[in-house]
Formats: C-alpha cells, structure tokens, sequence
C-alpha cells in the first residue's frame, strides 16, 4: 500500500477528547494492550498528531504519529500498527518468518507468498483468513512487515504451503516508514521454545540442527524428499575436499580486515547494488543526496543478491551472483556509516568513482552535485573466471561463514544466500544441505558461458556466449550441383578469403564468399563439389584446428575401391 510515494492531505494535532476515543478504539482492536501499553501508545499530554493522507492507488488513510513516528495507521474503519509499534511491542500479533531476502520483493509491493515461509519448530501460529498478522526475518522476532492472512492456517498446511499467503499492507523501508525517523529494526532474540529432543546431530530423517549462519537460532527443521535424505551418503570430489583442508577450515580471513576496510567493501557493494536495483537512465541527472538515500537502504538491508537472474561468467556480467558471494559479510548489526569508511564523506567516494570511470558528477547548481551519467558496460572486475575461479569462490565463501556441515565435511549447509542463487522456490524448503559437487554443479549452471580464443603473439579474445564450431554442409544448388559451404571460420581468426583462395586451387573449383543468409556480419565460403576432404587437410593438419570444434567432416566423399 505503501510501496510508492502518497500525497499528505492534513496534519493536525490530536484534540484530548479525541485521544480517549483513539485509546479505546485501539484496546478494542487489540486486546493484549493493558492501560500502561495503552498510555504509552497515545499518550495524554505528549504531541500526537493526525495525518491524513491518500495513498498512491487514491485509498483514504489516518495516520496517528507520536514522537515523530507513525504509530497507527486507519483503512477503511480498521486500526492497524506500524512497524515502529511492533518493535516495541512484538508479540502483539501472530508471526510468520520469512528470508530476508524476500524482504526486498515485499518493499516492492508484492505480497507474501507461502513458498516464501519457513517452518518453526513449533509449528506456524493458528490464525484465520483476514486475520492480521506480523512478518519477521529469520533469526530476529523484530517485524518488518504487516498483513492480512489469505487462508487459515490450516488451509496452509493443506495447499502444501502453496499460493498466496498474506496481502502485505505495510514494510520496513516502505514511504510509510520513511514518514518516521527512519530507524531499522532492532535486534530481538528469538524465543526458546525448541523442545530438548530437538538438540543434537544430524540424522537422516528427523530434526536437523542448523547454525548461525542462517542468521537465527533454527534448530529441529526436518528434512524432507528423498533428495536430501540421500545426500549424506554421497561424496563429493575430491578436488574440493583437498581445496578445503588445503584453505584450513580453523581459520578466519575476514578477523584479519580493519573495521574501516570492512566499511570500503560494504560501501563499495552497496554502491553497486544501488546502481544496478534503484538507478535509471530516466533518473539521471541524478542528486546526490538522493543516491546517498537510495545507498544507505542497501545498507540497511541483508546483503543478498537483489535479482536472482542468471550471471555470465565474464566478471561484469557476474555482479549480482559472484560479488555477492566472495565479498565480505558486514558484521550482525552492522550499518553502513560512509564517515567510518575510509572515504568519511560521500563526495569524496564519488570522485574516487569517477577516477574508475563508472559515473560523472556535475556541479549542476551551485554547491549542488548531481551524478550525470553511468558507464553501464564498465568492466567493474575486468578478467574471466574460469572453473577453477568459481569453485574457489564457493569454497572461499563456505569456509568464512562456516557452512561446512560439522558431522558430515561432504555436505554444505545452505544459507539464504546460496538459496536465493542456486535452489529453485519448491526446494528452498526442503535442501537444507548440498555436496559439495552437486553445489558447485549447480553454481556453475546458474553462469552464463564465455569463451577465449588465443592467437600466437596477440592477446587473448573474450566472448559472451558458447563456441560456435566450424560448420561444413553440402548443398544443392541447379542442375544437380553440390557445393561445400564452410561458416564460423572467422571465430577461430581464420580469413575466409585465404581459405577460399586455397581451397579454389587445391580442389580446381569455383570458390566464392557471400553473407550467411538471415546474419548481419557472419560470411560463408561456397566452393563447387564435395571438398571436405581437402578442407579437413588444411584445418586440421596445417591450422591444428581441434577435431571437436568442426562439425561436418563425416560428410566427405568415401573413397572407391580400387580394381
């Protein structure tokens, strides 16, 4: 509801009269509230005022701010809390968990679907359609959103956790919460409610312990498919294992960076991520106190990768996946304060991005600086990465955050992260662990392909995309004619005019170079007759072309027997 920008239409203080009717129409909705939370909540004598205001889609809204925060806001004759109120009073409504990185869909205005829940040990809270309830982030019970439930709980369970759950009506980081002093949601411990059979190690089927690293205190989820059941009997390469012994598990790279290079890197990401999900080519000129805004909401968020599209394995191209990956986690808690950087000052990180070459910055009007243009295509980590690089990666990454599974080294456990990246929506609920081999499988298929050719004496040639072989077809052509047609020659730095010149005296025919039919700049070589013999010859004995990228050479005359 508050996805977008609404238009305030009064702002006027609270009358004492009308505060007593606001205080029992709140103990009315919500009934957990004793005097003393009811005082606190609308005060008697403190400033509390009402804001009336349409929202983007023309809906009517009150809204009761106190201390300079919203606290209440009214649709429709309902009373609902603010995500200010539920961080000060978190259990007033049933709670839903969900990953944080759903976070960012539902600040877009989308609404929570069930896929999106996860299952606490004691089951979801029982509440019925239309029922309002609050949504947290694992591993935290402070709210982040407020909504109105689709179906009962028990319809839940019954669809198989399938559909829409709940119509999002209020967020963390939304406009409604932006009306406040803009303060991010505390750090409330979960309750220890898990039963102590619950405790203890893995086993096939039944509870699974799970550490911090999912950012909670989740124990006793149970597996379930055969899948994952299966996992803790398989073994991974052992490249991998050798890699991770190798590393040295014990240790703890990211311990040895200041608090001041870890504040670069957080920045440096959330720069680039405010770059690639908030700015536009519309936005520009662009001022930099906004982006300053736009910035520090990545830092407010967890760090996660906001899309989860598919990357090229061209560094660049690799933003949202790799750089997410293999940068360094902020410490739990942690915000992004630009005066703790290096930088101190956002100016001064600007110009240091302009010496990069990735944005420019104006002095529009005076003492105002706008950004004014991006270089979208800038080459942000320059080289290749092969499949080596990739697999470091992962494993770099699962070594700092301790994803290795304690009792089983084959199997890594996944974190919101590695779920957002690698596991489609039905199985984010059912694989909690991967060998290492079927990760790294998976990474590298989520990887768009690129390949390199190098030439002898020239520096190595990066493409987007798959090697396209060379390709050699027969063709008919009027009066029962064959001709050979040889295409992609120029992929392996071969000029097609020498290899048809060539190919004219070698096989005393015809040759000619035309466009391929239906391309822009790809040509073929038409020679008359069936010439793959003498092609085959020059490619891969003379140009030591590799039998597997040319396609076509089967289709050479077979020779007679001689009488």
């Amino acid at each position: 509801m508050f996805a977008k920008a609404f238009r305030v239409k009064s702002n006027t203080a609270v009358k004492g009269s009308d505060r007593r009717k606001l205080r029992a129409d709140v103990a009315a909705a919500f009934p957990a509230f004793g005097p003393e939370q009811l005082s606190e909540l609308v005060p008697g004598k403190d400033e509390l005022n009402i804001v009336k205001l349409y929202a983007h889609k023309g809906d009517a809204v009150t809204v009761y701010v106190s201390g300079g925060n919203p606290v209440l806001f009214e649709l429709k004759g309902t009373l609902y809390p603010t995500v200010y109120t539920l961080w000060s009073y978190p259990d007033l409504l049933p709670a839903f968990t969900t990953w944080p990185p759903v976070l960012e869909k539902l600040v877009g205005g989308a609404d929570l679907m069930l896929p999106g829940l996860t299952m606490p040990p004691g089951g979801l809270p029982q509440v019925q359609q239309g029922d309002l309830c609050a949504i947290t982030l694992v591993g935290n019970r402070a709210p982040v959103a407020i909504g109105v439930a689709t179906m009962s709980t028990a319809e839940m369970l019954a669809s198989g956790l399938k559909g829409r759950g709940f119509t999002v009506l209020h967020t963390y980081l939304d406009h409604l919460w932006q009306f406040g002093d803009k303060s991010s949601p505390p750090s409330i411990a979960l309750l220890d409610q898990d039963p102590p059979e619950c405790r203890g190690n893995v086993k096939e089927e039944g509870p699974v312990q799970v550490d911090s690293v999912l950012q909670g205190d989740m124990e006793c989820l149970t597996l379930q498919g055969d899948e994952e059941s299966s996992m803790a009997h398989k073994t991974p390469s052992s490249e991998a294992t050798e890699e991770l012994t190798e590393a040295g598990m014990d240790q703890d790279p990211a311990g040895s960076k200041t608090f001041q290079e870890q504040m670069d890197e957080l920045l440096l990401r959330c720069f680039f991520h405010a770059l690639k999900c908030r700015v536009t080519k519309a936005d520009l000129p662009l001022l930099t106190s906004t982006f300053l805004e736009w910035v520090g909401e990545q830092g407010r968020k967890v760090p996660t990768p906001s899309i989860v599209t598919p990357c090229s394995s061209l560094r660049h191209y690799c933003f949202p996946f790799l750089t997410c990956i293999s940068a360094v986690s902020s410490p739990e808690g942690q915000q992004l304060d630009i005066k703790k950087s290096s930088y101190k000052k956002l100016s001064k990180f600007l110009h240091h991005m302009m010496k990069e070459q990735i944005v420019q910055v104006k002095e529009l009007s005076k003492g105002v600086e706008s950004i004014v243009a991006v270089d979208w295509k800038h080459p942000r980590k320059g080289s290749t990465l092969s499949c080596s690089e990739v697999r470091a990666i992962i494993i770099d990454y699962a070594k700092k955050n301790n994803l290795v599974d304690a009792d089983n080294k084959n199997l890594v456990k996944m974190d919101p992260i590695l779920c957002d990246c690698i596991l489609e929506k039905a199985e984010q609920h059912t694989i909690l662990r991967l060998p290492w081999d079927k990760l790294i499988e998976r990474c590298l298929q989520r990887l768009k392909p690129a390949y390199q050719v190098t030439f002898y004496g020239q520096e190595p040639i990066v493409k987007k995309g798959k090697i396209c072989p060379i390709d050699i077809t027969l063709a008919q052509r009027a009066c029962n004619k064959k001709v050979t047609l040889i295409r992609n020659l120029e992929v392996f730095g071969l000029d097609p005019y020498s290899v048809a010149a060539i190919l004219q005296q070698r096989g005393q025919a015809s040759a000619t170079v035309t466009p391929v039919p239906g391309t822009k700049d790809a040509i073929q070589v038409q020679i008359q007759g069936n010439q793959i013999t003498h092609l085959s010859q020059l490619l891969l004995e003379e140009y030591n072309i590799p039998r597997k990228y040319i396609q076509g050479l089967e289709k050479a005359p077979k020779t007679g027997k001689k009488k």
